[in-house]
């Protein structure tokens, strides 16, 4: 798929204006980009083993260059058991085995440059997979423990805590938590393979600030922050049932005053991207960033602001029906409320 991303500020474009300036000296290259999404496993496959892999995604950068692409977003490549398609992530700073090599990866990241393509990565801050050297430490670990509060574990409800701790649900459906065998219960916003991680945890902030950085110095021009507006949690005790606030889920977040939902678009997951920001600009040139923030379009702003992430998907654009009418009313909406 292709995807011309939509930024805070940028200037409109017209079929007369130059083409995008992508030198490694233009810090806006990224404004005017076009963008392609490769999803590695099923992209290319290089050796033959009936799975794409990234020597696959090098031997067809060629490809994207000649169709006119200026950069190409490569969605999760980690060691995954693909519960979510790769975005239940073991590792966030290594390349699957079944996909390849770290040296795989910065061979791909060299070519593409070569080619005059800019490399953006998924990034997925908001959970791990179970699998994660940290989950399994946690579960090892108990109650109370260190290592458990990297993610959200809480006691149940009940007489015996047979119940879960709050009726947050599931992106996928039913509660948002999962016993395990001591008793305690694990949030997982997403599927029970997707522990959520405690942002409220420095241990959890430092260790995404070295990803990003592990990332930035293999070459790396962007990333795509997934489920940007999940990371933070109201997490004081008693924790809140999501009928406090008189809204069942996601869609209903336009019903609930701007940030103070229990787990969706908190008004602290700035301050996350205020601290990434610094780290982004630290190098020549900035990275580039985009949230993938499912919020209502007023609230989308917030995270392209040029001290934070610097962009957002349009998803009211998205999803508007394909007529010019309705098109220009999406268009003009976004602009109005990104000024």
């Amino acid at each position: 798929m292709t995807d011309r991303t939509t930024t805070h500020d940028s200037p409109q474009a017209s079929p007369h204006d130059p083409p995008p300036d992508l030198s490694p000296k233009n810090p806006d290259w990224w404004r005017q980009a076009v963008v392609y999404q490769v999803y590695p496993r099923s992209f290319a496959d290089a050796d033959g083993d009936g799975l794409g892999d990234i020597r696959g995604v090098t031997q067809r950068l060629t490809h994207l260059a000649a169709l006119g692409v200026d950069a190409l977003w490569l969605s999760p490549f980690y060691p995954s058991e693909l519960a979510d398609g790769g975005y239940d992530v073991a590792d966030h700073r290594d390349v699957d085995p079944r996909l390849g090599t770290l040296d795989d990866f910065d061979a791909m990241v060299a070519e593409a440059h070569r080619l005059g393509l800019k490399v953006i990565v998924d990034i997925v801050p908001n959970h791990s997979s179970h699998r994660h050297r940290w989950f399994q430490e946690a579960l090892r670990a108990g109650p109370g423990s260190p290592a458990r509060d990297r993610y959200v574990f809480r006691d149940g409800r009940g007489e015996h805590g047979e119940l879960p701790p709050t009726d947050w649900q599931s992106v996928f459906g039913g509660s948002a938590w999962r016993r395990v065998p001591d008793g305690q219960w694990y949030l997982h916003l997403f599927a029970p393979e997707q522990p959520d991680f405690n942002w409220q945890n420095e241990e959890v902030r430092a260790d995404f600030r070295t990803t990003l950085r592990f990332w930035s110095d293999r070459g790396v021009d962007g990333f795509r922050i997934d489920v940007a507006h999940a990371l933070v949690k109201d997490l004081d005790e008693p924790l809140r049932d999501v009928g406090d606030v008189g809204v069942t889920g996601e869609d209903a977040l336009p019903h609930v005053a701007p940030g103070s939902h229990p787990y969706w678009d908190r008004d602290d997951v700035h301050e996350i991207y205020r601290d990434w920001r610094k780290i982004f600009d630290a190098y020549s040139p900035p990275r580039a960033a985009v949230a993938e923030a499912w919020v209502p379009d007023s609230r989308r702003a917030l995270y392209a602001r040029p001290d934070e992430l610097g962009q957002a998907f349009n998803f009211e654009y998205l999803q508007t029906r394909w007529d010019a009418g309705e098109l220009r009313r999406a268009i003009t909406a976004s602009l109005a409320t990104a000024r």
